[in-house]
């Protein structure tokens, strides 16, 4: 976490005072947190779902998930409230950082075709969306013991203001955008 602490402060925080003009180094963005979310509608009919989707992103994560229940019931998708529904990990400081290089790093590279990721997937604060259709692209997940593959929700919080802050923040520290 060091070297990427330090090569934050050393060569992104004066790129970004140059590039926004900001008059105060607090006003530099930063990345806040890490939220991956697994959500299962299947889970309704099979719950070991849940245990092996918990299992895995415990695995990609480092961090133990914590498993989402159900607010209200739907009759119509024949789900009761409190029923679990998915699991989600909130990533902080040291792991959070270690997560972010094994993803920009490790994992899009391995996906198929992989031309880069859309820089259109930001919400207007500099917060950034990411939906991995396969878990199987993280190298701790053995492709032989997963029973389905499943999809992942990744969200990047950052201290932005705006969108082209955010991605700025990103692209320095090395997301793959495409062109």
């Amino acid at each position: 976490m060091s070297d990427i602490k330090e090569f934050y402060n050393k060569e992104i925080v004066p790129e970004l005072i140059e590039t926004f003009k900001y008059s105060n180094i607090m006003e530099v963005p930063k990345i806040e947190k890490i939220v991956l979310n697994m959500g299962l509608g299947e889970a309704i009919n099979n719950i070991k779902i849940i245990d092996s989707a918990a299992e895995e992103l415990k695995l990609i994560s480092g961090q133990k998930p914590v498993v989402r229940r159900a607010k209200k019931s739907i009759a119509a998708f024949k789900l009761r409230e409190g029923m679990p529904v998915g699991c989600m990990v909130t990533l902080r400081r040291k792991r959070m950082f270690d997560f972010f290089n094994k993803l920009v790093n490790i994992a899009l590279p391995r996906v198929r075709d992989f031309k880069g990721i859309s820089g259109n997937s930001l919400d207007g604060h500099g917060n950034y969306s990411l939906g991995v259709k396969e878990q199987i692209i993280f190298p701790e997940i053995d492709y032989d013991k997963i029973d389905k593959v499943k999809g992942l929700n990744i969200t990047i919080v950052t201290t932005a203001k705006t969108d082209e802050e955010g991605k700025e923040l990103l692209r320095l520290f090395g997301m793959p955008f495409r062109k």
